[in-house]
């Protein structure tokens, strides 16, 4: 990170102290302006002019910058400009270690871009004038610019896509993060001037410069061809010609029934039976996590999953060592669940519509969470109080400090219990369509890899039947 220079600091400070910036805030816009002119200096960009700052902005948003830390960036960003244009000059900052080495560039900096649009701030100030001291200007989009267009709309309309289809939240955030890199890739590139030959270069670098596995580069492909297809409303035709990232066969890991019921030894409730569970009836986490009370038939023990992967519905049978703990479970519900009516609670968190569908569902016992959160959670927008289901990062945490009390040495998650049930299963010899049914595959390749898990039974040998004693 290059420090300012000293006597820029100094002007700059001045500067934006005669613009009523807070002196509480300016040690933020000084942070800002040095954020700044580090991303110049990395990804030779000039300081002064709007392709540098959108690029800056796109930076940050890949960075998780909220809006209101974007907001000010730009603000201090803006007011070096004026500091610039007061100066009569729009030279760029010197640097001591500045040697003439060359510099990073942006991911596709190696492309030549054939048109060149100008960029400049709205009520750019001359010579003679120095931007207002109240919230930045934003910057004039012109229509079909090589770089630095507005992609704010972009944005609105693939989460609004994705919701339309019932994705999942994890889907958003993940292809919302691909377009954002994407976006970066192409210097924010207005969409109507993208080809599929940016998607193309885009997942070639992935595969060579990023190193990233099989599973990313595809992962970016699928979201790409779904904001291309959904939101650009063109479709990829055929795309070939990638360097594709070498996909190395996976196999995952399995716990001996021994192991697994030290590493749930050493969990304490409700975590030791949210694991159980996720073993006894090979669930996935985030279906363990969102179980209901309506899930559970106790009488023919029965469990329903719904809105598995892939939006899919399952049964599978719970297992008579859990009957008696869930049952127990079922009671501190229950229990917990009067406790918030009479505290006049706002309800739990549902999907979709249901709420509006099912006016009262959000107060009824039958849609409580099987494994409610500790603490009702505050909306902020409306002041309502809500419970949620226990977070998934509390459950990964107390698996951590039961692995290590255990002492297992491999590479255990909450998932590796899935696929200790599968493998457990198949090890029992059970019907290997039968295993693809309970774990919810849609193909049975997929509940293949287990096979690698365990000991092969099959004989290898060639013999006729006839001879079979």
């Amino acid at each position: 990170m290059i420090q300012i220079p000293a006597q820029l600091l100094s002007r700059y400070t001045a500067f934006i102290t005669h613009k009523d910036v807070a002196p509480s805030t300016q040690k933020y816009y000084v942070k800002w302006l040095r954020y700044y002119l580090d991303f110049c200096h990395k990804y030779s960009f000039a300081q002064a002019d709007g392709e540098s700052l959108s690029a800056f902005d796109a930076k940050l948003r890949g960075k998780k910058q909220n809006e209101r830390q974007r907001e000010q960036a730009h603000h201090a960003v803006s007011l070096y400009y004026g500091l610039l244009a007061n100066s009569k000059t729009k030279a760029p900052i010197k640097y001591p270690h500045d040697n003439g080495t060359k510099k990073r560039s942006l991911p596709n900096a190696h492309f030549h871009h054939t048109q060149q649009t100008t960029y400049y701030l709205k009520n750019q100030p001359d010579e003679n004038s120095s931007l207002p001291s109240g919230k930045p200007s934003l910057l004039k989009q012109e229509k079909y610019k090589q770089s630095g267009a507005d992609w704010t709309e972009i944005f609105r309309d693939l989460k609004n896509a994705i919701q339309m289809r019932h994705y999942s939240p994890a889907t958003l955030r993940t292809y919302t993060g691909w377009t954002r890199k994407f976006q970066t890739y192409v210097r924010s590139k207005d969409p109507r001037l993208l080809e599929v030959d940016n998607v193309k270069s885009f997942l070639t670098w992935l595969a060579v410069d990023q190193g990233v596995s099989a599973s990313s580069q595809n992962q970016a492909f699928n979201a790409l061809l779904f904001l291309f297809r959904h939101v650009f409303e063109r479709e990829f035709g055929k795309v070939d010609g990638i360097v594709r990232a070498k996909r190395k066969p996976y196999i995952p890991v399995v716990l001996s029934r021994e192991e697994v019921h030290r590493v749930i030894g050493f969990l304490e409730h409700p975590y030791k039976l949210i694991i159980s569970l996720m073993y006894g009836c090979g669930l996935r986490i985030s279906e363990c996590l969102s179980l209901r009370v309506h899930n559970f038939n106790f009488d023919m023990k029965v469990l329903t999953v719904h809105d598995g992967k892939g939006k899919k519905d399952r049964t599978v049978l719970i297992p008579d060592a859990l009957m008696d703990d869930l049952q127990d479970q079922l009671e501190r519900v229950v229990e917990l669940h009067g406790r918030d009516s009479r505290a006049d609670f706002d309800g739990v968190f549902l999907y979709g519509l249901l709420e509006k569908k099912y006016r009262n569902a959000a107060r009824e016992l039958t849609w409580q969470w099987f494994f409610p959160a500790r603490d009702l959670t505050v909306i902020p927008e409306t002041g309502q109080r809500r419970r949620y289901h226990i977070h998934e990062t509390a459950l990964q945490k107390a698996l951590r400090r039961a692995v290590r009390k255990a002492g297992i040495p491999k590479r255990i998650t909450s998932h590796t219990f899935r696929h200790s049930f599968a493998s457990h299963l198949l090890q029992a010899n059970y019907d290997i369509r039968t295993i693809q049914e309970l774990l919810g595959h849609s193909d049975v390749r997929t509940t293949m890899i287990y096979t690698h898990t365990v000991q092969s039974r099959t004989l290898k040998e060639a013999r006729s039947p006839l001879d079979f004693s």
